[in-house]
């Protein structure tokens, strides 16, 4: 067990002691043996301990909308669901669910929309613990002059910066609130370019003062914000600047991202030059494509040289889930792996045509990402109950309800992208592979899209992708970027993301006619949650709802 293993273990359970202790009565009893406020953060080490790495056991989670990825019902589902990529089919009585996964899937959430609070409660719990620990930070004597104290701020600003890009993506014209010592009524709405803006100068402010390791890689920098999560943060910003920087999505008038401009190293950068020059600065890191593509996905996934950040994970050590491979396999298959499974998550029909699934020019990715036709595990046909049938999937028999159809229980393709843990416990869900959250693939391909959207060549960047997979080169152009990323980063949490920037997200496609709100273009960002509203009377829900 490494050093920051210790960390994450130790400190689980204090980490919300101080936090929500105003929100919570139970936290107000002082139970004996708590550590108070003054106890748990004495020193430099209870700070780093007790505060930075504490804030890194929420990056996953265990329960729904909790985590960044990893649970259902919140980010990832908020981010996959609802586009081309993923679909959740009712089958009989199962995965209806009050409608919530029809809702996601056609775009006609509202602000009372289930689960919609939970991950919006989760972003900003996350956020105002932040905030309470850099308050604790800029309290001390020994702050600025001590090296260290800067440091863990300036992590800490970078993790806040990192929720705040989800919360600004996610829900559009949303509060900045940088303290916890703030009442209710004085929380105010900010404009999603002034959050755009807040991101993007917090992550360079605090970039410097980052640790330089390599996030993914077992040691003392392990799970956390380094120079390499931020850059990742500081591209993914820029290449959404079209986006982020319009503050009213649905009047047709769009911004181009020539035009928003920001000062970079002495230098006024567009936001595709911005684009281009952060990507470029990972290239200080040694960063590479893996040679196999499998390889970022596997059970000892921490060693890959592609992953740039990823939600540590290990069974005994963390209580993080990864649910997508246990809720996507049909129980029969999951038993096949020593547990069980739910028989849900489904790749739609899109994309199982986009990768030209069953034709001689298959994409090599598509076995590697999803379960397709006779299932076999362990070198032996996966059976059905009846010891005799073998399981086979059926991917282009999905649709939103197969109830009652000829394969009920078995259409769709199947999640496969990460490795089957032998040692997983939970049917899977708590295991050993690392999920990944950003990585170098998606790196080089946005710096192929920063490039051509600037009028340059993205062609290297483009085909080394393809060509770590053994496909030919293709011009670099935009429809064949986004092509590109629909393939390698499926079911990876970006779809969303790229669909809006695209202006693709309200199109039509199986099983999903577009909403009123995709015809507004309000469907781009989720509504405010309904009793924020009426918590806030002076705040504006986001046009369209």
């Amino acid at each position: 067990m490494t050093r920051m293993n210790k960390y994450l273990a130790a400190f689980a359970a204090v980490s919300l002691t101080s936090v929500l202790t105003a929100c919570s009565s139970f936290l107000d009893e002082n139970p004996r043996g708590q550590l108070t406020e003054d106890e748990a953060y004495a020193t430099k080490q209870d700070i780093l301990n007790n505060g930075v790495l504490s804030i890194y056991n929420y990056i996953g989670g265990h329960s729904d909308s909790q985590g960044l990825q990893g649970t259902g019902r919140g980010v990832f589902d908020f981010n996959s669901l609802t586009t081309d990529e993923a679909i959740a089919p009712t089958r009989s009585s199962d995965w209806y669910d009050g409608g919530f996964w029809e809702t996601l899937f056609t775009h006609n959430w509202t602000p009372g929309t289930a689960s919609m609070k939970d991950m919006w409660d989760y972003l900003y719990k996350v956020v105002m613990m932040t905030d309470k620990f850099i308050a604790m930070i800029e309290e001390r004597d020994d702050y600025p002059s001590d090296l260290d104290l800067v440091s863990y701020r300036a992590e800490l600003r970078a993790v806040r910066a990192m929720y705040y890009f989800y919360i600004m993506d996610l829900f559009g014209n949303v509060p900045i609130v940088t303290t916890d010592a703030i009442l209710t009524e004085d929380i105010v709405q900010s404009k999603r370019s002034e959050v755009f803006r807040f991101c993007v100068s917090e992550l360079q402010e605090a970039l410097p003062r980052l640790l330089k390791d390599k996030s993914n890689l077992l040691g003392e920098s392990y799970g956390r914000v380094t120079q390499p999560v931020a850059l990742f943060l500081l591209v993914k910003l820029m290449i959404n600047a079209e986006v982020y920087a319009d503050d009213d999505w649905t009047d047709g008038v769009g911004v181009d991202g020539r035009s928003v401009t920001f000062n970079i190293d002495g230098k006024t950068m567009n936001a595709w030059d911005a684009c281009e020059y952060y990507c470029d600065l990972l290239d200080y890191y040694d960063y590479k494509l893996e040679d196999q593509f499998d390889a970022n996905f596997r059970v000892t996934n921490e060693y890959s040289a592609e992953n740039i950040f990823t939600i540590p994970m290990n069974p005994v050590l963390y209580s993080n889930w990864f649910i997508y491979l246990f809720r996507s396999r049909h129980s029969c298959h999951g038993a096949a792996l020593g547990g069980s499974s739910e028989n849900g998550m489904s790749a739609t029909i899109e994309l199982v045509k986009a990768y030209r699934y069953g034709q001689p020019d298959e994409d090599p990715r598509f076995r590697f990402t999803f379960y397709a036709d006779t299932v076999w595990e362990n070198y032996k046909r996966v059976l059905l109950d009846d010891g005799t049938t073998p399981l086979v999937y059926y991917p282009f028999d999905v649709a939103q309800d197969v109830t009652a159809t000829e394969h009920e229980k078995t259409a769709g393709a199947r999640f496969h992208k990460y490795d089957p843990d032998p040692d997983a416990n939970a049917d899977g869900r708590a295991c050993n592979n690392d999920i990944v959250l950003f990585r170098y693939a998606d790196i080089l391909l946005m710096k192929a899209e920063s490039q051509v959207r600037n009028g340059k060549d993205g062609s290297d960047a483009l085909n080394a992708v393809r060509a770590r997979v053994g496909l030919s080169a293709v011009e670099a152009t935009l429809d064949n970027i986004l092509a590109e990323r629909y393939l390698e980063l499926a079911w990876e949490g970006w779809r969303r993301n790229d669909m809006i920037r695209f202006g693709i997200f309200g199109r039509e496609y199986s099983d999903h006619v577009p909403s009123e709100a995709d015809l507004s273009g309000a469907s781009v960002v989720f509504p405010i949650p309904g009793d924020l509203m009426t918590m806030h009377p002076n705040w504006k829900q986001n046009p369209g709802y």
